[in-house]
């Protein structure tokens, strides 16, 4: 009884990591494309153009982040620093575009940050209200 416990315990835990990575991802792209939107309104389409490309690598990034902290513990003991490839491909890339610009993509890449903000707070207002 202990056993089935405990892995009925497992597989809920993962259940709720499996949404949690779905949610910041979704949240990623959703911030993203709404943020693009309201900066082409604002700025133009090339600035908002470099930030939907680099809000989209930074989707990416945090989907490699995730598969890397999957990995870990199975079969790497490290999570490498691969991924970092794909930002460093997105600013020279916006560097030597004449349609990117480097700064609406950096702060696009950093698009995700917003997601693991939101559910950070969702979780600490949450964690209140139940003491």
């Amino acid at each position: 009884m202990v056993a089935e416990t405990s892995s009925t315990s497992a597989s809920d835990d993962m259940e709720e990591y499996n949404r949690l990575k779905l949610k910041l991802l979704v949240l990623t792209l959703a911030s993203g494309v709404i943020i693009a939107l309201v900066v082409w309104v604002w700025y133009g389409w090339k600035i908002a153009l470099s930030y939907l490309v680099g809000a989209l690598v930074g989707a990416v990034y945090l989907r490699m982040l995730a598969k890397g902290v999957d990995r870990l513990g199975n079969k790497s003991k490290s999570l490498g620093y691969a991924r970092f490839g794909v930002f460093a491909i997105l600013i020279a890339i916006a560097a030597k575009s004449e349609q990117l610009q480097v700064l609406p993509a950096f702060f696009g890449f950093m698009t995700y940050k917003i997601a693991v903000i939101a559910v950070l707070a969702q979780d600490l207002t949450s964690a209140s209200r139940s003491r």
